[in-house]
């Protein structure tokens, strides 16, 4: 059998400078996978030809005239979702505008290279190339001419944590809330966990983000929040006024231990197209807490989170959704609601009420 060629991907450019619109091509195109179709040096130039056609991925600067990168980024996520990758000078990794970047619905974001000498150009050009790459390849892939998608295989949590056959009824404890979000996902999270007062129940969030960002923004939901915020490492105890995030590139899933509830890293193939993934997260949390729990799927491409969000409410949990006048992508909460798994639907800003309210209830029935 002939092996299949290695897909080939489309790239657009957007850059003010026709110095760095050279430069950054020199650089796509020194991968055989990457080709550029389109250049452009503003927001309105790029629109225009985006009207003919689609890249696969585009790689846009930030610092452009009239509309800047980060507003035009956001106008193409709530318009005609693909993937971006930003790439600016301004993009220090831990900086803010990297988490507004990707709060915006950011694929990746890079520093724009400052070329010192040949090894400093092929750490940019290796760096630039794979967040392009893993762009197009990613769930928000389109289809080619062709119709062949160019996105991973699709694994359901089946592959890791099978549905019991007959799921025993979980002991009463402690309420647990789940969270999970995507694109736009960083600033519908800060709003939530800012606006939760100490004593709120113990949370787990799976965020869409890649290794290493998540210790940034676990570090900076902290520093805002009332409750305390920690990248998971594996083994915590879930508790009162603690919010636990999944690490980029490793699966969470809760388990139960007795009256307790404990974190665990897993590995494994990325599932829903993710790893982390949200719908193994609400896997483990329908098995492991039953109506002890409540889910809500917030703002985000794909489907990810919308299949065990009804594995939850099959359990007994309480489910909900992010409403779409308040995502910056609609897709996984709608993807929920087509699913039947979820009751209801909330505006951002009243999630963090609704996760106290929920919790009450709860407490009030142990109490009985």
């Amino acid at each position: 059998m002939i092996p299949s060629a290695r897909p080939s991907y489309s790239v657009m450019i957007v850059d003010d400078s026709t110095a760095a619109r050279a430069f950054l091509r020199q650089i796509v195109e020194s991968d055989s996978r990457l080709q550029v179709m389109a250049t452009a040096n503003d927001a309105q130039s790029a629109a225009r030809k985006m009207k003919t056609a689609l890249p696969d991925v585009m790689l846009l600067d930030i610092d452009l005239p009239g509309i800047n990168g980060l507003s035009f980024l956001r106008k193409i996520m709530s318009q005609r979702p693909l993937p971006v990758v930003i790439c600016s000078s301004h993009a220090v990794e831990g900086s803010e505008l990297v988490q507004i970047a990707r709060a915006a619905g950011a694929h990746d974001v890079v520093e724009k290279p400052i070329m010192a000498d040949a090894a400093d150009y092929e750490r940019a050009r290796r760096r630039i190339c794979a967040a392009l790459r893993a762009g197009a390849a990613g769930p928000l892939a389109r289809q080619s001419e062709t119709g062949a998608p160019h996105v991973p295989t699709k694994h359901s949590p089946d592959v890791i944590m099978p549905m019991p056959a007959v799921l025993r009824p979980a002991p009463a404890t402690e309420p647990i809330v789940c969270l999970g979000a995507s694109t736009g996902g960083t600033e519908a999270l800060r709003q939530v966990l800012t606006a939760l007062p100490a004593e709120a129940p113990a949370i787990v969030i799976v965020q869409h983000m890649p290794e290493g960002f998540t210790t940034a923004f676990a570090r900076r939901m902290d520093s805002l929040s009332k409750i305390q915020v920690i990248e998971a490492e594996g083994g915590e105890r879930l508790r009162q006024g603690c919010a636990v995030i999944a690490p980029g590139n490793r699966h969470l899933i809760l388990r139960r231990i007795g009256s307790e509830y404990r974190t665990d890293l897993v590995d494994g193939p990325p599932i829903s197209r993710h790893r982390p993934s949200v719908d193994l997260l609400f896997r483990s949390v329908a098995i492991a807490a039953g109506d002890n729990a409540l889910g809500i799927l917030m703002t985000g491409m794909g489907d990810d989170g919308a299949l065990s969000l009804g594995d939850m409410r099959k359990a007994g949990a309480k489910t909900a959704v992010q409403d779409e006048q308040s995502c910056v992508v609609f897709g996984m909460p709608r993807a929920a609601l087509e699913f039947g798994s979820a009751s209801q639907m909330l505006p951002v800003e009243a999630i963090a009420a609704f996760i106290m309210s929920f919790a009450q209830r709860h407490r009030q029935g142990l109490l009985r």
